[in-house]
């Protein structure tokens, strides 16, 4: 196994040191006890966990949700595992739900500016300050209709 400093285990996992530091305080990764004065070394393994870390969050969990999966084992724990996956499929398909209907409003708006004489005031600016939905949509209608 080789062995190596924070600094090349940070190398090795493609993330910063005060990354692993975070992890370690955050419980996700072990601090070893030191070898050679205050030197700690570190095996392959924190670069496989730190690895694992980084595609989960790639995969949009977040630390705590992480925290789970690495309870886990990856041999008996498959429904617990699966169960924690559909969750945050569920997460991510009303984000982007959201982020639909943020758009639909948003192409909205951008419709309306352009189409809006320059005497009117500005529909992006006016919606953002005056966020009652009723008038919007009344101020909407309005200048599309004239």
């Amino acid at each position: 196994m080789t062995s190596m400093t924070i600094g090349r285990l940070a190398a090795a996992a493609g993330v910063g040191v005060e990354t692993v530091r975070y992890y370690q305080r955050r419980g996700l990764l072990a601090v070893p006890m030191p070898t050679h004065g205050q030197v700690r070394h570190y095996g392959e393994n924190a670069v496989a966990r730190l690895r694992f870390i980084r595609r989960a969050q790639q995969l949009g969990f977040s630390l705590d949700e992480i925290a789970d999966l690495l309870g886990l084992d990856e041999h008996t724990d498959r429904n617990a595992a699966r169960a924690l996956a559909k969750e945050k499929l569920a997460q991510i398909d009303e984000r982007m739900a959201q982020l639909d209907a943020m758009r639909s409003a948003l192409s909205e708006l951008v419709s309306c500016c352009e189409h809006t004489s320059a005497a009117q005031p500005c529909p992006i600016l006016h919606t953002l300050a005056h966020p009652d939905e009723d008038q919007n949509a009344a101020y909407s209608k309005s200048i599309a209709a004239g």
